[in-house]
């Protein structure tokens, strides 16, 4: 059943959250966690969606005389039950790190071997998600049979304990996860490390397709965009292909370049996770990462990611070398389709989705007869339209605006309404603003700006006649 396929009953939409390691990296302690898990309540981000915070990397002192993972005593001197119950007060989960070897990436212990006592002491300190980590695997890869029999004997761990725990595999698309993983994850990472750069290609992340032999790391957004277009179909409720976190607010890019990030990673049904200091977020990064009808796609009852109908090299290359523009469409769980029009060139340009283009798939499934979209007429709705002014935001971070109005068009509350539902009641800050129509056989055309991307919701019209703007 669509709605039972995750190995585990766990995370049938993407999991959203907090992942200190982009921002921090080592520097991480219980104070850090808290501090953040509070910003995340006031800001609204909680209430968006984003729940998990996750701690990463090197909190662990080692192991003590039975074997058990210790907590760093100076990092977390309460402990992680305590860290653990005190996220749980705030409406919150609480993510754990390890790895699938002998270490941790920074040289830590590892869990390989120790599989059933560590996923007993995460279940223990009231752990909800698992990223697994793939460094010092002692040669356990290189085939994917090897990669799965590591990776599932912490599933098999996990499960055991009787708690829910979501599993997040971070093998850096080694020995191709996106062909195993769903039987035994919730998700699992298909690309090397992110870096805070939109399209900077760099040696140390050298595959720009998939499959890819080495995924290394320091991997752009359009290198890992780039990759996910062969392998979108793996993706399915409970089962992600995981983008790596997301830099917005990092500083590394542009208004519109952290836009299509996050637009992008969205669509394709990629774990949500912000990586910057929550504590320093601009307006413009809170409401990049606030936008309900961007974050309505990630969560979309389809579990489903979007598909690269087209992609053109443009002569207007940047510094970087690199120049192009694409079509991406995914069909949504009420009928709905959503349309991303992305132009990676230099300059901005017009650009145009045809119906035969955004719905060649019913087009080219076989049917003796063309499919009835192609006939219909489509209103479309731009789902960057109600963006959240800069005053607002700041109003929000100053603490001056924390109640979200029922019919508000900027701001959401999914713990009040959840996605699915507030979808099907068609609230206004999900679906977006209706900026035209398309008619049977036509086109939608958009003046879209360099290094950004137009996304939009067609739905199909209801006959009546709406006000041109």
């Amino acid at each position: 059943m669509p709605d039972t396929s995750s190995y585990n009953g766990l995370s049938l939409t993407p999991t959203m959250g907090w992942d200190n390691w982009n921002a921090f990296g080592c520097s991480v302690s219980e104070d850090l966690l808290l501090e953040t898990a509070h910003s995340l309540v006031s800001l609204g981000l909680r209430d968006l969606g984003y729940t998990t915070v996750v701690l990463d990397d090197c909190w662990s002192s080692g192991r003590n005389e039975t074997g058990h993972l210790v907590p760093d005593s100076d990092k977390f001197p309460n402990g992680m039950l305590h860290v653990a119950n005190q996220l749980h007060a705030l409406g919150l989960k609480f993510g754990m790190y390890s790895s699938a070897g002998a270490y941790t990436c920074g040289r830590y212990p590892g869990s390989l071997g120790h599989e059933e006592l560590d996923a007993q002491t995460f279940a223990a300190w009231g752990v909800d998600y698992l990223k697994y980590d793939n460094c010092y695997n002692e040669g356990q890869s290189g085939t994917p049979a090897l990669s799965f029999a590591r990776y599932a004997a912490m599933a098999r761990a996990l499960s055991a304990t009787g708690r829910d725990i979501v599993y997040g595999i971070c093998n850096w698309g080694d020995d191709n996860p996106f062909d195993w993983a769903q039987t035994i994850s919730n998700s699992w990472r298909m690309s090397g490390d992110i870096y805070d750069s939109f399209q900077r290609p760099d040696s140390r992340c050298p595959c720009t397709e998939t499959p890819c032999d080495w995924p290394g790391y320091h991997c752009s957004v359009m290198n890992i965009l780039n990759k996910m277009a062969p392998i979108q179909s793996r993706s399915q409720p409970g089962a992600f292909n995981d983008m790596d976190m997301l830099e917005v607010g990092n500083g590394g890019q542009s208004d519109s370049e952290y836009l299509t990030h996050i637009s992008m990673w969205a669509l394709l049904s990629s774990p949500l996770l912000i990586g910057t200091n929550i504590a320093t977020l601009s307006p413009r990064s809170l409401s990049l990462l606030s936008n309900p009808a961007i974050l309505a796609l990630n969560q979309d009852p389809s579990g489903t990611a979007g598909v690269r109908k087209w992609r053109h090299q443009v002569p207007d290359v940047d510094a970087d070398g690199q120049g192009e523009v694409a079509l991406w469409t995914r069909e949504l769980a009420n009928g709905d389709t959503a349309v991303a029009l992305l132009n990676a060139g230099n300059g901005s340009r017009v650009m145009r989705a045809g119906l035969g283009d955004v719905f060649l798939d019913q087009a080219t499934a076989g049917a003796y007869e063309a499919p009835a979209e192609l006939s219909q007429a489509w209103d479309v709705f731009d789902l960057w339209a109600n963006r959240m002014s800069d005053e607002e935001a700041a109003a929000v971070i100053a603490g001056n605006s924390s109640e979200v109005a029922a019919d508000s068009k900027t701001r959401y509350n999914a713990t009040a309404l959840p996605y699915a539902d507030g979808l099907a009641a068609n609230h206004s800050a999900l679906v977006g603003q209706w900026v035209g129509r398309v008619q049977p056989g036509g086109s939608w055309e958009a003046r879209i700006e360099r290094h950004s991307v137009g996304v939009y919701r067609f739905r199909v019209a209801d006959g009546g006649e709406r006000d041109e703007l």
